[in-house]
């Protein structure tokens, strides 16, 4: 009986829930605009020919989630999903780095780097990055570029809303 009275105090102290307060930063992006890039071709070309860059139409869905987003710099992870018009899609996994004002739906920054992997065409695999401007209500400007396998190379800008960043993440309206 002695020692089942401290037992049931350390079990009541440690079972009790205390309030607790997480909050994640979050980011769910769609826009639009051109991508540039250089494929490998089906059949091989002469080696005097050098395949230029092609600009496309090309579209970005992003999602992903990060740290708190009252931090001075949130760190975090997003998936995106690229659809260049008339190719394919590339699929891009990335960390990203955001100023607290970019996460806040005010002027901010945001840096993308991953890799990616493109599964179509000639299929290539390599890395891709992105300098994100954001601008307030979710507003933001992606410049972007990657360079893989297969002589995969492309640069390109992407404008479009983010709309968590507009909504549930927005700590400011200017």
């Amino acid at each position: 009986m002695r020692r089942s009275v401290p037992l049931l105090a350390f079990c009541a102290l440690a079972l009790c829930p205390a309030a607790a307060h997480a909050d994640s930063s979050a980011w769910m992006f769609v826009g639009g605009g051109m991508i540039a890039t250089r494929l490998k071709p089906e059949v091989p070309t002469l080696p005097a020919e050098d395949p230029s860059l092609d600009p496309s139409g090309a579209m970005s869905i992003d999602i992903g989630v990060g740290t708190t987003p009252d931090a001075a710099f949130i760190v975090g992870g997003l998936f995106k999903i690229v659809p260049i018009f008339d190719f394919g899609a590339d699929l891009a996994l990335t960390v990203r780095g955001a100023t607290h004002g970019f996460q806040a739906g005010d002027f901010g920054l945001a840096i993308d780097a991953g890799g990616y992997a493109r599964t179509w065409g000639a299929g290539s695999v390599g890395g891709t990055g992105a300098l994100v401007l954001g601008a307030p209500l979710g507003l933001q400007l992606s410049l972007q570029g990657l360079i893989g396998t297969n002589d995969a190379l492309g640069v390109g800008a992407i404008a479009g809303i983010d709309f968590l960043r507009l909504t549930t993440q927005r700590q400011s309206l200017p």
